[in-house]
This record gives structure tokens, C-alpha cells and sequence, in this order.
């Protein structure tokens, strides 16, 4: 049986903002009481939350009571007052250093004998009563490398809404890290991003179809995180949801109502060439005429869960289902933004036009350091149709003139500039998608994300994107992902292993 929205919840939804917005953190939470099995906490603020925290990090078992009041407490911070805390427990519970110093002294004193060092023969060992002892000392040499804070970190897992709270933490912990990128605070990121992968596992997901059905509640989260293409009104919201499309969310039971990454999808006759026509032309087709699955927003709604590849999972089983419901359904493939493009062509233009510069300042004295460097952005038919089209040259070379009109969206207003700028917008994208690398991976992390997850490089779209966002991350261009499904393990694969990008002949 289906659910309807009742008036009200219609009027809640009415009142969601239509576009993409960072979730603001919880009002601060009451002074939380006190624990039944602690002495009374410090004032409140980071003392009380540091109070809870050795509270339970101390524990061999931590309380639920006291982890609820970190919990609380933690939540009702602001962000520094967050950092303090993060400080904290990398620092003071990391690994017990003295102790593993003292175990490893130990375990070498009893698994070598005599003046040489030598490992005592196995049955030696065995007669002396020295394997007993080794493997005891192993194991405690195993406890002794976690950080204090692994038991505090499992237990609040366990605690209702924990899960929730971590996510939390990490994503407050990279953001310290983005301002201090210390050893202590990169060793709890790592062992954080480990657990939360285990804890994350695809066996421990539910995947969920969001429709028009569902609470208000959850219709809420999927406008609010929607980070692709802003969801503008309940119109657009209802066509995503409605005949020709499909939005599946992963869900975990620790964190109900609430997707961890949700992907949508547009069921058409073949690959779209811009995303207008996704969202906003034509009336979606009859599902039964469908040939192609396209796949044109992945959003993910924990910034704590960065790094932590949820959507190659949520990928997978979103294509066998598809499969599986709608046999006519045989291209799978996305219509994918290029979200670094712009940047990289800016970067790339200025440092040319800094190393001419340089040369001409010099008298190409440095023309065996910087002509190393020195590379032709501008094929020369395409400099003389961009001079062509620029009202004002001021004696300026293409590579100026390309700079100075990319600086703006406004070159998209003029049909004479689009004409110039598409022959070297689309050679230098391609170029930017399927050779441009970081190590030895794909620059564009877009890019990188679907080629690991073995897709190819099937086709880039000019103006598919004419959005403002559109035009300033990647002058409007899009591109089609294609997942062959005979050869996504291959692909995913040789990518991994060498870097190796698989793409059409086009793309090459």
C-alpha cells in the first residue's frame, strides 16, 4: 500500500529550501546529567565534553550514560571548541608508546637466545615453555598497537545514533586537517576511515527507491543534499521521482530515514547529450521503450563518509536491479559534470603566458629552462578564428585573449565567441579527461571515480550544462560515461593496476 503526503507535510516540504544547502549543526544540546557512575563533570563547554571523553576512553567498558553526554556535549559545540576536542583524543589516547616499548623489549629478550641474536630451533622453544610466552607477548604486543581511543570509537558505533556521530566527527576532523595537517590527527583519520569502511560494508546497506511516496522527511534530505543539480521547486522534484525516472538511496539501520548517498537515474531511448533535456524538455518516454539507463547525479549526504567509495557499490546493485526489472534497458552510461576543467585550463593558460613572458623579458637567454616548459595550448587555425572573434586584441597573443574571455561567463552570450571557443574547448578536454593524471590516476576526481569503478570515456557534449555552475567549472561541457557490461571488471582492473583510461576512439 502506498503512502500519501497529507496537507501538512505537503506544507513542510513547500517550505524545504529548493536548493542544495549545507545541514546546520544541532542547537546546543542541555548540560547533560551526570553519569551515574562518574564524579560531577567540569562547566560545561570543551572541559565537560573532555570530561566525558576520558570518561569513556578510560573505561573498560564505556557507560552508555557517559557516552550520551559526549555525545551531547560534543554536538553542542562549535567548531573550534570541536577542534579542541579532536586535538584531545588524538593526542592523548594514541598508542601507549612506553608500554609497547617495554612489551617489545620483552618479546625480543625471549624469542633470542645466545651471543648471535639467533631464533631458538622450534623445539627448544617448545620444551623451555618459550612459545607460550611469545604468543602471549604477540597478542599484547597486538593490543598494545591500537590507540587508546579504538574502544571508545567501537563503543559509541554501538551506541543508538552513534554511527551518525562519527560521521560527524570525521568530516569535523577534516576540516581540521585542511588546517593542520598533523601525524597524530592523519593517524585518527586513518584509523576512523578504516572502521567506518567495516562498519560501512555493502552487506550492512539497504538499498531503498525513493518515490513521491515517501515521508516529506526523507524528500527533505534528498533537496537539501541534492550536490549535482539543485532541485528547484516540487515540480522538479516530482519529475525525478515520477514515470521515466528512478532515485535509489543507501541506507544503514543506524541511521534511519536519512540515504548515505543517493544516485538518480533518467530511463531514455539512448545517451543524453546535455542535461536540459534530462530535466527539463521533453516529457519522459513510455518505460517500456527505454534502451538506456543514464545515470546524471550521485549525491552523497555524509561529508564525514569522503573517501569511503559507497557509490561503486551503490552503482552495481543499482544496475543489476535495473537489469533484472527492466530487461530492454542495455546501455548503461551517466551524463557526468567535469568539475575540474576550467580550473586546470586557467592554471595551465597562466603559467604559459607567465613562461612567455619570462622569455621575453630575457631575451630567450632561458630558452633551455623555460622552452622545456613551454607547450602550444592553441592550435594556429584556432588562435586566428579566436582573434577573429575578440572585438579587442590590443596586440595580445590567442592564449591571452582565451584567458581573458574564460575569466567571465559572458562569452556564452555571444553566439560569434561559442562558435570560436568550442574547437579548442572540446580538443583541450578531452585532453584534460583522458591524459591529464595525478598519480598516474585521472586528474578529474569525477573522471577517476567512474574509471576505477570501470567505466570508459565514451563522448563529450558541448554546451550540456549551461548553467552558471556549468559554465564556470567546465564552460558548459559534459561527458558520457559508458559502463560495457562484459567489461567493467577488465576495465576497472587495468586501471587500477597501470592507470590505463579506456575511452572511444574520439576521446583517445
Amino acid at each position: 500500500m502506498t503512502r500519501s503526503h497529507t496537507p501538512k507535510s505537503l506544507a513542510v516540504l513547500l517550505r524545504a529550501r529548493m536548493y542544495a544547502d549545507p545541514i546546520p549543526s544541532p542547537p546546543p544540546a542541555p548540560s547533560p546529567p551526570a553519569s551515574p557512575d562518574s564524579s560531577a563533570p567540569p562547566a560545561a563547554g570543551a572541559a565537560s565534553v573532555r570530561h566525558w571523553l576520558h570518561a569513556s576512553v578510560s573505561a573498560a567498558s564505556p557507560s552508555p550514560a557517559a557516552l550520551d553526554c559526549f555525545s551531547d556535549g560534543y554536538r553542542s559545540l562549535d567548531s573550534r571548541g570541536r577542534h579542541e576536542i579532536l586535538r584531545s583524543l588524538a593526542t592523548d589516547y594514541d598508542v601507549p608508546r612506553a608500554r609497547l616499548h617495554d612489551l617489545m623489549l620483552q618479546y625480543v629478550s625471549v624469542s633470542t637466545t645466545g651471543e648471535g641474536g639467533d631464533e631458538q630451533p622450534g623445539a627448544e622453544r617448545e620444551e623451555g615453555g618459550a612459545a607460550s610466552a611469545l604468543y602471549r607477548m604477540e597478542r599484547g604486543l597486538g593490543d598494545a598497537l591500537r590507540p587508546k581511543y579504538a574502544g571508545f570509537l567501537e563503543a559509541m558505533n554501538a551506541q543508538p545514533g552513534g554511527l551518525k556521530l562519527l560521521a560527524v566527527i570525521r568530516a569535523d576532523l577534516l576540516a581540521l586537517l585542511g588546517k593542520e595537517n598533523a601525524p597524530v590527527l592523519r593517524a585518527l583519520d586513518g584509523y576512523l576511515k578504516e572502521k567506518l569502511v567495516t562498519w560501512l560494508s555493502p552487506a550492512a546497506l539497504a538499498l531503498h527507491q525513493i518515490t513521491w511516496d515517501d515521508p516529506a522527511s526523507l524528500l527533505e534530505k534528498i533537496v537539501a543534499y541534492e550536490a549535482v543539480h539543485p532541485i528547484r521547486n516540487l515540480i522538479d522534484l516530482k519529475r525525478r521521482l515520477g514515470i521515466g525516472r528512478r532515485c535509489f538511496g543507501y541506507f544503514h539501520p543506524a541511521i534511519p530515514g536519512e540515504p548515505l548517498i543517493f544516485i538518480e537515474v533518467a530511463l531514455l531511448k539512448d545517451m543524453a547529450t546535455s542535461i536540459q533535456e534530462v530535466l527539463w524538455d521533453d516529457p519522459p518516454i513510455a518505460e517500456c521503450e527505454a534502451k538506456c539507463a543514464l545515470f546524471y547525479s550521485i549525491s552523497s549526504t555524509q561529508p564525514g563518509l569522503s573517501g569511503i567509495n559507497l557509490g561503486k557499490f551503490l552503482l552495481k546493485r543499482v544496475i543489476d536491479m535495473l537489469r533484472r526489472d527492466m530487461p530492454s534497458v542495455q546501455i548503461f552510461a551517466t551524463l557526468s559534470p567535469i568539475p575540474g576543467f576550467m580550473q586546470w585550463l586557467l592554471a595551465k593558460l597562466a603559467s604559459q603566458i607567465k613562461l612567455a613572458e619570462t622569455e621575453l623579458q630575457e631575451g630567450n637567454s632561458l630558452e633551455g629552462a623555460s622552452s622545456t616548459f613551454r607547450e602550444s595550448i592553441l592550435l594556429p587555425e584556432e588562435e586566428k578564428i579566436i582573434h577573429n572573434a575578440v572585438e579587442q586584441v590590443n596586440d595580445k597573443q590567442g592564449i591571452e585573449l582565451l584567458q581573458d574571455v574564460l575569466k567571465s561567463s559572458q562569452w556564452v552570450k555571444s553566439d560569434k565567441l561559442s562558435a570560436a571557443l568550442k574547437s579548442p574547448l572540446m580538443r583541450l578536454c578531452s585532453r584534460y579527461l583522458a591524459r591529464e593524471r595525478k598519480r598516474g590516476k585521472a586528474l578529474d576526481a569525477v573522471a577517476n571515480f567512474h574509471l576505477q569503478n570501470g567505466a570508459m570515456i565514451e563522448r563529450i557534449n558541448w554546451m550540456a550544462d549551461q548553467s552558471e555552475k556549468g559554465i564556470k567549472q567546465s564552460g558548459g561541457i559534459m561527458v558520457n560515461y559508458l559502463y560495457r557490461l562484459e567489461s567493467i571488471e577488465e576495465y576497472a582492473l587495468s586501471y587500477s593496476a597501470t592507470g590505463l583510461i579506456h575511452g572511444s576512439p574520439g576521446m583517445s
